[in-house]
């Protein structure tokens, strides 16, 4: 038969005092009683507020003695104060739980009492040693309790940093009271009477504090390290279901967590977003609590936790956050969806654009990375987003233009084209994507210089020109073990088998082709390319990335005409 059990709680708060009075009135209620510390910082009209609502509760006492401050020994201190005051106050207490204004019971509080009274001389307090487990978030596991620490980390890092810094110059090295093996925990506990007694009324207390109050975040060792003086049986773990990021901050549950926390082992709840209505309004009904479905499934818990955790420390791939910008040693992509980039299609297909857009489906832009305009798909001037087409902003980051074009059109695939005569700063980004999809057709910039206008001379040029940025981009991607996909053919492989070639390209795209090609779309006019090629070698130019190319286009199907005389000058 389960022992009588009187359960009695000390809770630490500092805002959002209605719902305080909630949880308070709530413990009332199971015949609990309860002493509530206020940090000192809160106002004082708040915290009388607080009095007159709770005057009607004789199982209620409330007490502000303490400025609480994070990692300091405020917290230690503001903790035994209210301690003692509930077992000074409440005789019949046979069990202290230590929580925070922003828990909730996770299940009817009863079940706990049952709990207890079938464990009645057990301690619930996580008490683990420092050289066993690696406990602190950013360092500091051994030296917390060697070095001092007067200074508060959030408030006066600059201080706190420096002076540890000279602490460990020095050489500076804290004795460990006699007798005491450091442990750490979490903070929110539930002790005997007669343990938290002991360490109350423990002859060397006042050493004990000295030592405590230098130690960092000495809420999470003080009591986990003088209950294995006292306790005759402790069970290392917390009845409190808290979880903390990679920051060493605690996870906020709110409302629809409300199915995940029903998977827990545990009684209570912290940390709940205040505003979190349905959490408050089912786990402080005595006769609700978390919905349960089946048995408690606490691994399910650690998993989802453990996923977000890798959220935060990697982030998803292709969004920009305020809090963490994206770095090539977390991030596990750089974009959010597959994309394709084009180099050379639309110089060979007249009308490139719209017929891909018509047999993929996708959102097929122009060259977003022209030097002198961004061409989006329909000649918008804003895209998905918010993304502009001035060029002043797109060149300021263009891999964050990238970025957020790609993540703000997720389930639309997006298609662009590039070029040699682009900018190409974006070379070595794609290439290094996952998402990113390259199809080139090599040498197809020679298209482009044979249709324009140009004095051959500059033709010239600008062939050399763009043969060496092409010829370097290849050269890049012939690296070993680039996770983008790549896919390379030269302008008279691609003229020579054009239905071929973009079945493969259409197929990357959607793998399960609905149709496939019957004919080409129309190609641009070559009648007369043979001819260029050969006067850009006849003056020393070797276009050699456009592939063999007969001096006569007859056949390659295309019709022939006679050919531009070009004078070699």
């Amino acid at each position: 038969m389960s022992a009588p059990v009187k359960l009695g709680f000390v809770m630490l708060a500092h805002a959002e005092l209605g719902r305080v009075e909630q949880l308070a009135r709530y413990f009332a209620g199971f015949d609990c009683p309860v002493v509530i510390h206020i940090d000192r910082k809160t106002p004082q009209g708040e915290f009388t507020a607080l009095q007159t609502r709770l005057a009607d509760q004789p199982l209620v006492h409330l007490m502000r003695v303490h400025k609480c401050g994070w990692g300091l020994w405020s917290m230690v201190a503001a903790t035994l104060d209210a301690a003692q005051a509930l077992l000074d106050r409440f005789a019949q207490v046979t069990h202290v739980s230590l929580v925070s204004g922003d828990c909730l019971p996770l299940r009817p509080l009863d079940r706990l009492l049952d709990f207890l009274g079938a464990h009645p001389d057990t301690d619930f307090i996580e008490s683990v040693t420092v050289s066993d487990v690696p406990w602190t978030i950013g360092g500091l596991q051994q030296e917390r309790f060697t070095l001092r620490f007067p200074f508060s980390w959030r408030t006066r890092r600059k201080l706190f940093d420096k002076y540890v810094e000279i602490q460990r110059r020095l050489g500076v090295r804290r004795r460990v009271p006699k007798g005491l093996v450091p442990h750490l925990g979490s903070q929110w506990w539930c002790l005997t009477r007669r343990s938290l007694e002991a360490i109350l009324e423990d002859p060397r207390r006042a050493e004990f504090e000295r030592y405590f109050a230098r130690v960092w975040i000495p809420d999470e060792s003080y009591f986990q390290t003088l209950v294995r003086r006292v306790s005759t049986q402790i069970e290392s773990r917390s009845l409190m279901l808290s979880k903390f990021d990679t920051q060493g901050k605690p996870f906020v549950f709110y409302d629809d967590h409300l199915d995940l926390v029903g998977q827990s082992d545990c009684f209570l709840l912290r940390k709940v977003w205040p505003r979190a209505d349905r959490l408050y309004a089912q786990l402080l009904d005595p006769a609700l609590g978390a919905p349960e479905h089946g048995p408690s499934d606490p691994h399910r818990i650690e998993q989802t936790f453990e996923e977000a955790m890798q959220r935060g420390r990697e982030g998803r791939p292709g969004l920009f956050m305020q809090s963490r910008f994206p770095s090539d040693t977390w991030q596990s992509g750089k974009t959010a969806a597959p994309y394709f980039a084009f180099q050379g299609y639309d110089e060979v297909i007249e009308g490139f654009a719209p017929w891909l857009a018509q047999r993929s489906g996708a959102r097929v832009h122009g060259h977003l990375f022209d030097w002198t305009e961004v061409q989006f798909a329909e000649g918008v001037r804003c895209f998905n987003g918010g993304l502009s087409d001035a060029v002043s902003l797109r060149d300021y980051n263009p891999q964050a233009f990238l970025t957020n074009l790609i993540w703000n059109s997720r389930g639309e695939p997006q298609c662009f084209q590039i070029a040699p005569y682009d900018r190409q700063d974006l070379n070595d980004y794609m290439m290094w994507d996952p998402n990113a999809h390259i199809s080139i057709i090599t040498g197809a910039w020679a298209l482009k210089l044979f249709r324009s206008d140009l004095p051959f001379r500059d033709a010239r040029r600008e062939a050399a020109w763009m043969q060496k940025v092409e010829d370097h981009f290849l050269g890049q991607l012939r690296r070993r073990g680039l996770p983008s996909r790549v896919r390379v053919t030269s302008l008279a492989e691609f003229v020579a088998d054009p239905v071929g070639q973009l079945q493969d390209v259409l197929d990357q795209m959607t793998p399960v082709s609905q149709r496939r090609l019957a004919a080409p779309p129309p190609l641009v006019d070559l009648a007369g390319f043979g001819g260029f090629l050969q006067a850009l070698k006849n003056a020393g130019m070797k276009p050699y990335l456009t592939g063999d190319f007969p001096l006569d286009t007859a056949g390659l199907g295309q019709p022939t005409t006679p050919a531009k005389p070009y004078l070699v000058t």
